[in-house]
């Protein structure tokens, strides 16, 4: 494992098992003030990174009352973390053991999880295979059941094939992409996401991920049902759970944020207002909700 000191975080890399070295930002803040509270530890969307979650660690980890040490995790294949040359090994019961490594070394024995998209797919299988080290979950726009349409959206935006040459460019395309469903954004928002998803290689932005992930998403058959995941949602059953739910999603229905509800009492739901898949987290009320729900752990 190494590391190197960047602004509000350390960046860090671990070996996986397999060997492939892992990217982690470790936003450790005030030790002697963090030690004390479940860490947060951040794990994003199919083809996003890190940087998603920056804007909220920060807050987090720097919060005057009760600040939390954030970890955040490139999964294989995406931003900082290499690429994998075995394309099937980007699944998640690899993407899990990932994590349960990550936490290994970092010497996490439990945190509190937030899982966004993707991320909390890997979430349900620790839930199943790990509940013990889960000390409360939030999942962002994801749940056990998968809307078709939505699986399409994510699928034809991939694989459109327009890369930016410019930050300008970079902002339409995502505004093109996602405009209909993030009316709450605004011009500053829009540059925040670009930053996130793109990175500056020789002034151009670049998206940061294996296209084999892309890929992956041309050969679902989304005329086959979708197997749900509504038996690994259960071992999140004696855990405490907060659900985002961006309010124009096209991949978690309000439906099924209301049966997850129904299945696990207490689950807090909270709906990201003007945004769509995924919603940003420190945007709006959205990070008050968070410390709210997290603050008794």
């Amino acid at each position: 494992m190494s590391s190197d000191d960047e602004s509000g975080f350390l960046s860090m890399t671990i070996a996986a098992d397999d060997g492939l070295k892992l990217h982690v930002r470790d936003y450790i803040g005030d030790e002697a003030s963090t030690k004390n509270r479940p860490p947060v530890f951040c794990l994003p969307g199919l083809t996003r990174n890190s940087r998603d979650f920056h804007q909220l660690a920060m807050l987090l980890s720097q919060d005057p009352v009760a600040p939390r040490r954030v970890i955040t995790l490139d999964a294989r294949g995406r931003g900082a973390s290499e690429w994998d040359e075995d394309k099937s090994r980007y699944n998640l019961v690899i993407e899990a053991q990932d994590v349960l490594t990550a936490c290994a070394a970092l010497g996490i024995r439990q945190a509190i999880f937030i899982g966004t998209s993707r991320g909390g797919l890997v979430l349900h299988l620790l839930a199943a295979s790990r509940p013990d080290i889960l000390k409360a979950v939030i999942l962002n726009d994801i749940g056990p059941v998968l809307e078709k349409i939505g699986l399409m959206d994510i699928r034809d935006y991939l694989n459109r094939g327009r890369q930016p040459d410019t930050w300008n460019e970079a902002v339409e395309i995502l505004r093109e992409n996602h405009g209909n469903a993030f009316t709450a954004l605004g011009a500053d928002d829009w540059e925040d996401m670009a930053r996130a998803i793109y990175a500056s290689r020789d002034g151009k932005p670049v998206a940061e991920y294996d296209p084999a992930i892309a890929a992956q998403m041309k050969t679902l058959d989304l005329e086959a049902p979708i197997p749900d995941l509504w038996p690994q949602f259960q071992g999140f059953q004696d855990i405490p759970l907060m659900v985002i739910r961006g309010e124009n999603s096209k991949l978690l229905t309000q439906a099924t944020t209301d049966e997850m509800a129904a299945r696990h009492p207490g689950t807090v739901v909270k709906t990201a207002r003007g945004q769509g898949h995924a919603p940003i987290l420190h945007f709006g009320d959205i990070p008050d909700s968070i410390r709210h729900f997290i603050s008794t752990l």
